[in-house]
């Protein structure tokens, strides 16, 4: 913890007088990321990154003192709190009901941050440092993180942003942390954008999937089957079936419609998935085309191709 959030810390303890508002930040709503998810999953990397971007924040203070930390005088930085199983009297009921009442509050931007990992990953990063996981006592680390997982699926159905770290190595997960919180004024919505196979599953956290097998497939082509979506000639063949055309149109209307929609309503990111039978050609081609869209239009857009990513340096898939 910082000296600034030890100091705030502190002011959470003693008495405090009604909460102020700096007139520099009068009309704007405060930032406030509450940080959660099981042990093991990645906070301390997020704690580091935001406190670089120029958060205060605030790890492990007690449920009992957040409201006389959120009722005192304004810290004047965006604020983190870090809020998991550690904390001293954490309970499910009692996040959710600190998060509802905090964005009740006007003068309050509240985003619940929920880095989740897999069960196994998990199990491997104890087994490697071994760590003793907080809820598993003098039993297995694998008894713990089950529990721990269990417990925080109510507050997991209400994250606002999702990132799953399973795969993600720390510099990875700090962009990922920076992308969506950086609170630079030039960062205003973003856009990240997804291609994956179905064979492995929905990425998590995505607010728009499109399945796009439906669309031909390079796969059985053999001079495309060892490309990707990367390569124009595995776009143009994909933009040659008929229906591509009117389908691009529609989503790229559909999220020009959403995008100014979602930044009004303080919306700060905005994932979309494009799925195919093995996450290399039709889901990379779309992706990349609304990405060249969005950033023509001059949205701030990221891109992730989840299976050319697991594959580089290995032998292609060649599912399509």
């Amino acid at each position: 913890m910082s000296d600034e959030a030890k100091a705030a810390a502190e002011r959470a303890a003693a008495p405090t007088a009604p909460a102020q508002v700096d007139e520099a930040g009068a009309g704007e709503a405060h930032r406030l990321v509450l940080i959660t998810g099981p042990s093991g999953a990645g906070r301390s990397t997020a704690i580091h990154v935001l406190e670089d971007l120029g958060y205060e924040v605030i790890d492990n203070l007690p449920f009992s003192l957040l409201p006389r930390l959120l009722d005192g005088p304004p810290i004047g930085r965006p604020l983190a709190l870090g809020l998991d199983t550690r904390n001293r009297d954490f309970s499910v009921d009692g996040f959710l009901e600190l998060r509802a009442r905090l964005a009740r509050d006007p003068a309050l931007r509240v985003e619940v941050l929920y880095l989740d990992c897999r069960r196994d990953v998990l199990v491997r990063r104890y087994s490697e440092t071994r760590r003793r996981h907080p809820l598993a006592g003098a039993e297995a680390p694998s008894i713990g993180i089950e529990r721990e997982q269990e417990l925080l699926v109510p507050i997991r159905a209400h994250a606002d942003v999702l990132i799953d770290t399973s795969e993600l190595t720390p510099h990875e997960l700090a962009a990922e942390i920076r992308r969506f919180f950086d609170p630079s004024p030039e960062h205003g919505l973003s856009v990240s954008l997804h291609s994956f196979s179905y064979k492995r599953g929905i990425p998590r956290g995505m607010d728009l999937v499109f399945d796009v097998r439906f669309l031909r497939n390079p796969h059985w082509e053999p001079e495309l089957r060892e490309l990707t979506g990367l390569s124009p000639r595995v776009r143009e063949h994909v933009s040659a079936d008929p229906r591509h055309a009117e389908f691009f149109e529609r989503v790229a209307e559909l999220v020009d419609f959403l995008l100014p929609a979602y930044r009004e309503e303080g919306k700060s990111h905005l994932s979309i998935g494009f799925g195919c039978t093995g996450g290399r050609h039709r889901s990379v081609t779309l992706a990349e085309q609304l990405a060249n869209r969005l950033e023509k239009a001059g949205w701030q857009v990221s891109i992730r191709h989840r299976e050319l990513e697991r594959r580089m340096g290995a032998a292609p898939d060649t599912s399509g």
